[in-house]
This record gives C-alpha cells, sequence and structure tokens, in this order.
C-alpha cells in the first residue's frame, strides 16, 4: 500500500457506528490492553528490583513539570479531529503541522528552562534529564494527527499493536540499562524508545506523509475545540501532578520515589482501562450525538461496564495492599502500602468521572467545561498543597478527598448542561462504590485474621484476600437486585463481545450496544 500525500485524494471516511463494529473495537481493544497489564506489570516487578525510590523521584519531579507540554503539545487537536463528523485531508495535515510545531517549540522551550526546574527542586541532575525528556515532545507531535486518524477509523488492532509494540521496546531498552548500572537514565531511554518506536509504528499503520500545509483551509471548528479542551486539560493535569511537585520540592527525590510508586501501582489498572475505553466510546459516542436514546443506552452500559471492573481491581488493590506492594515491588517498598490504600479511592472518583468525560467531548461541551474547569481544579489545587504539610499521606488523603468531591459536581454540572442521564451515572457509580468497598473490608479482614493464626505468605495472602471479595460481591448480588442488574448487564456485554461474529437476537443487541447487531 502506497504512502498518502497531501495533494492525493481524501482519507476515508469514519466508518458507520453499528453494534457489531462497537463491540469488535471493545474486543480488541481489551485483549490489547490485558497484554499491556502483563507488559507494564513485569515491568513495574523488574525495575523495582534495580533501582531505588531516588531514581523515579529525580525522573518524577521532572516530568511532573514538563509533563504539562503534553497537554500542550496535543492542544486537544487529536480529540477534535476524533470528534468531528469530517475531516478532509488538507485539514488533518494543517492539524499535523500545528502538532509538530508545538512539538518543536516545546521541546526547545524544556530545554531552555531545564536551569529553573533545576534550582526549584535545587538538584543539578535534573538538567541533563528534562533536555532528554523533552525530545519526547517532538516525537509525540509528529505521531499525533496518525493516531487520531487510526482512532477515528476505528483502526482498533492496529492502535493495540503499535502501544504494545512501543512499550515492550521501552522496557527492554530500560531493563537493560537498568542492569548495566545506569540508574535513573533507564527510566529516561524508556521514555524515549516508547516514543519514537510509536512513531514509526503509527507511520507504518497508517501509511500516510503528509503534505505541505495548505492555506484557506477551515481550521476554526478544530482550533476553537482544542484550545476550551486543552486548557481544561492543563488544568486537569496540574490537580493531578502538583502532589509531585509538592512532595519533591518539600521532602526530596526518596520519598517522592515511595509517592511515584504508589500512584503508579493506583494508575496501572486504570490507564489500561479508562484510557482505551474512551478511544473505543468517543468515536461512538461522537456519531450518536444526534440520537439520544442510543447515545444514553450506549453510555449506561459502558460506563457500568467501566466502573465494574475498575471498582474490582482497586477494591482488591485497597483490601490486600500490602500482599499487592511486596508482590510487586519488594518488601524493600513497604512504605508505599499506606499512600497505595489511600491512592486507590482517588482512582475509583478519577474512574466515575470517564463518562462525564465522554459527553464532554462527543458533544463539544469544551468551553462550558472550561468554565467549569477554572473555578474547580484551582480549588482541588490548593486542596492538595495544602496537604502538603502532613507530608506524603496528607497530600494523598487531599487528593482523594478533593477526587470524591469533584466526581459528584461534575454530574451536577453536567445535568445542567446537556441531556445526558446524570442522575443515572451517580446512582450507578454510588452503588459500584458502595458494595465493592464493603467487599474490601470483608476481604481485609479475612487474611487479618488468617494472618493472626498463621504468617502467611503475601502471594496466599493476595489470592484468599481476592476469592473471598469475589464471594462477597457475589452474595451481594443475590441480596441487592439492583447490584444483580449491573451484573446481569455486564456479562451480557462480555457474552456479546464473545460471540460478536454470530448473529445477535435484535433485543440483546440493542439492549447492549447502540444499533444493535446491524
Amino acid at each position: 500500500m502506497s504512502a498518502s500525500t497531501g495533494s492525493q485524494a481524501p482519507p476515508p471516511k469514519a466508518p458507520r457506528v453499528n453494534g457489531r463494529l462497537a463491540a469488535r473495537g471493545a474486543a480488541v481493544t481489551t485483549i490489547g490492553q490485558v497484554v499491556r497489564i502483563g507488559v507494564q506489570l513485569l515491568g513495574i516487578v523488574v525495575l523495582a528490583r534495580l533501582l531505588d525510590p531516588s531514581a523515579y523521584g529525580v525522573v518524577t519531579m521532572v516530568v511532573a513539570i514538563t509533563g504539562i507540554g503534553e497537554v500542550l503539545r496535543d492542544f486537544g487537536l487529536s480529540s477534535a479531529a476524533i470528534q468531528a463528523k469530517e475531516v478532509s485531508l488538507a485539514q488533518r495535515t494543517n492539524l499535523f503541522w500545528i502538532n509538530t510545531a508545538i512539538g518543536l517549540v516545546l521541546t526547545l522551550a524544556v530545554i531552555a528552562a531545564s536551569h529553573p526546574i533545576a534550582s526549584l527542586y535545587d538538584d543539578e541532575r535534573l538538567v541533563p534529564i528534562a533536555a532528554a525528556i523533552s525530545v519526547t515532545f517532538l516525537l509525540n507531535g509528529v505521531a499525533t494527527q496518525h493516531r487520531a486518524d487510526l482512532t477515528r477509523r476505528m483502526r482498533f488492532t492496529a492502535l493495540a499493536v503499535v502501544d504494545t509494540s512501543a512499550q515492550v521496546a521501552g522496557l527492554l531498552v530500560a531493563v537493560g540499562a537498568a542492569a548495566a548500572g545506569a540508574g535513573y537514565w533507564a527510566l529516561v531511554a524508556q521514555q524515549l524508545t516508547s516514543a519514537l518506536v510509536q512513531l514509526v509504528a503509527l507511520v507504518w499503520s497508517t501509511r500516510w506523509i503528509p503534505g505541505l500545509p495548505r492555506r484557506g483551509v477551515p481550521m476554526r471548528q478544530f482550533l476553537k475545540f482544542g484550545s476550551n479542551l486543552a486548557a481544561v486539560q492543563l488544568l486537569g493535569y496540574s490537580s493531578r501532578n502538583v502532589d509531585s511537585v509538592v512532595i519533591g520540592a518539600t521532602v526530596g527525590a526518596s520519598a517522592l520515589g515511595l509517592y511515584n510508586r504508589a500512584f503508579q501501582l493506583m494508575m496501572l489498572p486504570l490507564l489500561q482501562i479508562n484510557a482505551p475505553s474512551t478511544r473505543v466510546a468517543l468515536p461512538v459516542l461522537s456519531r450518536l450525538q444526534d440520537e439520544p436514546e442510543r447515545f444514553a443506552r450506549y453510555l449506561r452500559v459502558g460506563q457500568g461496564a467501566l466502573l465494574s471492573a475498575t471498582a474490582l481491581v482497586l477494591a482488591v488493590c485497597a483490601a490486600q495492599a500490602e500482599a499487592v506492594v511486596d508482590v510487586a515491588l519488594g518488601s524493600q517498598w513497604e512504605g508505599v502500602v499506606t499512600p497505595f490504600r489511600i491512592l486507590s479511592v482517588a482512582g475509583f472518583a478519577s474512574t466515575a468521572g470517564y463518562a462525564t468525560y465522554w459527553v464532554i467531548l462527543a458533544k463539544g461541551l469544551t468551553a462550558a467545561n472550561l468554565r467549569f474547569a477554572l473555578v474547580s481544579r484551582p480549588l482541588m489545587i490548593g486542596a492538595i498543597a495544602l496537604g502538603g504539610t502532613w507530608g506524603v499521606l496528607g497530600v494523598a488523603t487531599a487528593y482523594a478527598v478533593s477526587s470524591l468531591v469533584l466526581w459528584p459536581s461534575q454530574l451536577l454540572w453536567l445535568a445542567r448542561r446537556s441531556d445526558a442521564p446524570a442522575g443515572m451515572m451517580f446512582t450507578t457509580g454510588a452503588r459500584v462504590l458502595a458494595v465493592n468497598a464493603a467487599a474490601g473490608a470483608v476481604s481485609y479482614a479475612s487474611t487479618e485474621a488468617l494472618d493472626a493464626l498463621w504468617t502467611s505468605p503475601p502471594v496466599l495472602d493476595l489470592l484468599v484476600g481476592t476469592f473471598v471479595l469475589l464471594l462477597a460481591l457475589a452474595v451481594t448480588a443475590l441480596v441487592v437486585p439492583p447490584y444483580r442488574r449491573d451484573l446481569r448487564e455486564l456479562f451480557a456485554l462480555v457474552g456479546h463481545l464473545r460471540n460478536r461474529r454470530a448473529p445477535a437476537p435484535r433485543r440483546q443487541a440493542e439492549d447492549l450496544v447502540p444499533g444493535g447487531a446491524s
């Protein structure tokens, strides 16, 4: 297949949404994420035994600040391209050059800011680290619209291959460098390798080499959508990363390294569930934005599946935090346990807010959402900064509490701005949270009782605790009809995905996925 350029025919239109296409995308994405979870978990386990907390701390100090550049680098234009009903080849080409130019500017800006970053933390090691990491902005800027094109056309298999290959390559380089004694440079090399491999794989998958930028092409709709979204994402990023800046500046690299491992352990299941779910949901919901009933039905099923899967994983993590940390990182990382348990609460609240994010993007509510974020996010940042007075645990607690408050606040705002079923979204989320929290408490009590009788190994605690939690959820399903309905719908969706190639009964298909299996 020959590479397409800016002078050739327009790219294929985005496929029409139907149940089978959505189901296939969800299934492929799920399989890809299972593989990625395995690779990431392997990386966490291996690198935690080759590097010390300080190595993670110094890299996190840089990334917590330079990560703002990733938001600006995208500028919301990838989501704008996915959300739009039509995107011409000239528009896509211009979007490519805008993202590439932003990436280049950010690379130069971070290099120039490397000394001030080092001064903020009083650590000169950060100068070369910042300069090296800055290259990822340019690489990711070039790749932005290639990724958006695959997503828009729902080529989820290609995306899964791209993401997995980049992750595996980065991990192999990091492990090799760490084993050779490179220290924190192993983590820097991991980021650079992943970004480079991802770019090459995306260009190969799209077979698209952009031409020169075009004048007279209508770009306002993309820039308006993207600028509003970028501003919201910038505020969101700041509220999610101010904790790392506060800890790094006040307590030091080692404490930040422990907190970072707790945060990354919490984020591991979330990143593998939340981001891919948005990758599938956004193009589907965007094409259903003028069909309220199908939109609401897809949203209901998608949110229920997302929360049920995430809450189960986080409940196990919170209840069996000691065992999870020991197995994943080793006994030398026991300082991670308590912040990891606290941050699991924040993880659920963040996941619950993802369905709100789907609605905002699909319905083009980025301007209104910016106004909401200008109020809510600074309050969250202030709360986390205040929590820094009490050290790592104070920051973790402030992050969790503010995340819990933000979620229903977003839903109240959404109810006033759209026809999305905000009440149902809150009820479902609160029910899933309550049920899994109760099951997690039972799981925790079971392994505490086991350890009181016999000092069991961490792996056994994890297995027993997980079994007891699943048993508690099964009992709850028997006695709580609404939760039983949630599970029945989730299992029906899983069955639909497994049998997506076979004709599905019309009633089941329409109930589970917009448009049925047509």
